[in-house]
């Protein structure tokens, strides 16, 4: 029994092991399936990667190349361009050098001539002259032989008599030579005037003497004068201006002749509306902020002007006075712009006449500070511009720009005519300066009158707005030489009576009207 149990355990061991062994097996072959098949997956994936990967290398390689191609193509026209450019920068350098040679050339040509015309006058003298002494001679001996004259009184008298001669000759000359340098100046100085105001045109504005200032409903009005008026006196009281309340929807006017006050009192009414607590000591607080405020803005303004008009090295001062111009203005025209305009005009023409431009410049800019300073001093305004300017060491000619311009001084240097001339072209170009009608007419009515009251003129009229009077006087009674002194004289009277701007031009006219009737 207990051999046959032993074998039954060794044979159920055996068979187990067996069972074991096949187990084992069968669980390897289905490892080593599974294996198999999740490395082909493996390989499968990562040939799909691979794929992926050489698909979009090549996406971007592509977009690379088109990135390349698209910035050597922008490089090939940008080099395009600039050599179009050079050619275009050469051809306009050879057609001026064409030009220069053309004019060269020409200017060759007309000094060849006039070298031959030169020749030619002098060899004409060279001829009269040995004629002169040809007859010099022979006057001698005629005067030695007809009249006993000693050899001395016989010189003296062919001197005396050839002196005469000469000066005739040459006050002929004089008179000729004078109207020929005076027509041409007149046309240099007509191109240099006409060419300065073609390169500078600016716009002109002319200024009034009130402001407006939006409300947003008409109940602000009651609130701005408060009760019984208390607001809207203690506003004008502490600006200075008067406050215009009527029926007109909308606005209120601020009113006032300073304008850098009316200035000061827009700007604290807008921030009074803004603000909404309207009362006394609310406006003068907010007042006295403005002020401030409108100090600095003009301070500001100088700076930005001297910019504009590339001046430097000036006081902060006159920097300031320049600022406060923007809010002065001249028979309404803006006098800061006004003296921008200046400073450019004296520029373009001192370069025309090859002066130092940048000195011209400062000159026209300048030329009216006294005008920042005549409410607070006693004085023309030129008188104290000099002063003013010579307080800071301006430069000499600078200050006699400004005290000279308008011909209270004589000029000692070439720039202040033309800083007078530039001052004369910027007031009288059309919209400039503005006047009242009232005004306008007794200005024309003066004129007028002025021209009447000499002897000799029948009639005269104003016309071009003021700036030239047509004097008709009788033929009989006024000859040609009595015409140009009275015209002379018309001229000096009107400027000795009147104030206007720029200048007024004076035509008289002599006309002989001869009537007959036929019967």
């Amino acid at each position: 029994m207990d051999i046959l149990a032993i074998a039954f355990g060794l044979l159920g061991l055996i068979i187990g092991g067996a069972v074991v062994f096949v187990a084992i097996k069968l669980i390897e072959k289905t490892k080593s399936k599974q294996l198999k098949e999740h490395v082909d997956q493996q390989i499968e994936s990562a040939k799909l990667e691979a794929q992926k990967i050489v698909k979009s290398a090549q996406v971007e390689a592509s977009q690379e190349l088109l990135k390349r191609r698209e910035e050597y193509n922008a490089e090939v026209n940008q080099t395009r361009n600039e050599i179009r450019e050079t050619e275009r920068r050469l051809s306009k350098r050879e057609d001026t050098l064409d030009r220069l040679t053309e004019q060269l050339q020409q200017r060759e040509a007309g000094v060849k001539s006039q070298r031959d015309e030169v020749q030619k006058k002098i060899q004409g003298l060279d001829a009269k002259d040995k004629q002169l002494s040809l007859l010099l001679a022979q006057e001698k001996n005629t005067l030695l032989k007809v009249a006993n004259m000693s050899v001395e009184d016989a010189k003296q008298l062919l001197l005396t008599r050839l002196e005469d001669e000469c000066e005739n000759e040459m006050s002929a000359l004089i008179q000729r030579k004078t109207e020929e340098a005076k027509e041409t100046a007149d046309e240099k100085c007509r191109e240099l005037i006409s060419s300065s105001i073609q390169r500078y045109a600016a716009e002109q504005t002319c200024e009034v003497s009130v402001s407006t200032v939006d409300i947003p409903s008409d109940d602000m009005k009651g609130r701005i004068i408060g009760r019984e008026g208390r607001n809207i006196r203690a506003f004008e009281k502490a600006t200075g201006v008067d406050v215009i309340v009527d029926d007109t929807p909308g606005v209120i006017v601020v009113s006032g002749f300073d304008p850098v006050r009316r200035e000061v009192a827009r700007m604290s009414m807008e921030k009074l509306i803004q603000d909404g607590r309207i009362h006394p000591t609310r406006i003068e607080e907010l007042v006295e902020q403005t002020r401030k405020e409108v100090t600095n803005k003009i301070l500001q303004i100088g700076k930005a002007a001297t910019v504009e008009v590339d001046v430097r090295g000036l006081n902060s001062k006159i920097v300031s006075l320049l600022g406060s111009l923007n809010y002065r203005t001249s028979y309404g025209q803006n006098v800061l712009r006004h003296c921008i305009e200046v400073a450019f005009l004296s520029q373009v023409m001192a370069d025309e006449l090859g002066l130092d431009g940048t000195l011209a410049r400062r000159a026209g800019l300048l030329h009216d500070i006294g005008k920042a300073l005549d409410h607070e001093i006693e004085g023309g305004h030129p008188a104290i511009g000099a002063n003013y300017l010579k307080r800071f060491a301006e430069h000499d000619v600078v200050i006699n720009a400004a005290e000279a311009h308008h011909g209270d001084v004589l000029p000692n240097n070439p720039y202040t005519p033309l800083v007078a001339a530039a001052d004369a072209i910027s007031a009288s170009r059309p919209g400039a300066r503005r006047e009242t009608l009232e005004r306008y007419i007794k200005r024309l009515e003066k004129l007028e009158e002025i021209a009447t009251t000499f002897k000799g003129v029948e009639t005269a009229y104003a016309i071009q707005a003021g700036r030239e009077i047509r004097v008709i006087v009788n033929a009989e009674k006024v000859d040609d030489e009595v015409a140009n002194k009275t015209a002379r004289d018309i001229a000096k009277k009107i400027e000795e009576e009147m104030t206007y701007p720029g200048e007024i031009k004076v035509t008289l006219l002599r006309e002989l009207r001869c009537v007959e009737y036929a019967r």
